[in-house]
């Protein structure tokens, strides 16, 4: 029997969500690594687990949940990813962004992206958020990668706004107005598991990068393919800054992720209603 192509599997993965929820919300959040707290900030109505849809792939990694919450954020109705698979976990770029593909066939106009960071630009503190203005892709891999889809998007996607202007200024504003601390940068993506080595982090940091994770750009390609928006924060959960790099363990980065979750959920809160 032959392979079922990408397509066919996407396709799947629509039909199951759609007859499942009839009311589709336009945004979608994905919350990162420590960032499950974000679902707190959801009236939840449904909850659907990865597992029970089907070709979406599990995450393999303790601290991110696999289920898709569908609810209210202060009264608007949206849908929220808690966790994410990486390509560390052995998925190919495909696999990582099929939950973006199927996402935006489902009607998702805007996707907001959340992720831990390692922050090489020095002005920034673990426990602090920074808005992504601009990616580095360093995966090695793309999910635009093979035959395009025409349905979905062109060949050659334009990549010179990726993370939406508008969205950014309306997060600039609204953290502004809320006396909360926002810096916006460049995040730079990496393959991982691995943390990186003083090198590496020197290396990262004179290409431009203010912060390094292992997420992301992925989900930002195959989104931007679709004509998705996005609007993207980095929480910094380690410093790494070669002259005093220091070891770090999960449960440092998920201590740190889970002090700024409060204030990234407020964020949130007063953003959704502008969009």
């Amino acid at each position: 029997m032959a392979a079922r192509s990408y397509q066919s599997l996407v396709e799947e993965s629509v039909r199951f969500l759609q007859g499942s929820i009839p009311q589709f919300p336009t945004i979608a959040i994905v919350s990162g690594t420590g960032l499950d707290a974000l679902s707190t900030g959801v009236e939840i109505e449904q909850e659907i687990s990865f597992s029970a849809i089907p070709n979406f792939p599990v995450s393999t990694v303790k601290s991110h949940e696999s289920s898709l919450v569908f609810g209210k954020i202060a009264g608007k109705s949206a849908v929220l990813l808690r966790g994410r698979v990486h390509l560390y976990e052995g998925y190919d770029a495909k696999t990582v962004t099929l939950s973006t593909r199927v996402l935006a066939l489902c009607g998702i106009k805007t996707l907001i992206l959340s992720n831990a960071s390692g922050a090489m630009n020095p002005q920034y503190r673990s426990g602090d958020i920074m808005l992504i203005s601009d990616h580095i892709n360093m995966m090695g891999s793309n999910p635009l990668e093979g035959a395009n889809v025409d349905a979905w998007g062109p060949r050659f996607p334009d990549m010179s706004d990726p993370y939406n202007t508008q969205l950014r200024q309306v997060a600039r504003k609204t953290a502004n107005d809320l006396s909360i601390p926002l810096h916006e940068g460049v995040y730079v993506s990496v393959v991982g598991p691995n943390l990186e080595t003083k090198a590496e982090y020197t290396m990262l940091r004179l290409m431009g990068a203010d912060v390094v994770g292992m997420s992301t750009v992925p989900e930002v390609l195959a989104a931007r393919h679709m004509g998705v928006k996005i609007l993207a924060f980095s929480v910094v959960t380690d410093e790494c800054f070669p002259d005093t790099l220091q070891p770090i363990s999960l449960e440092d980065v998920l201590r740190a992720a889970k002090k700024a979750s409060p204030k990234l959920i407020t964020l949130l809160k007063h953003i959704i209603p502008a969009i």
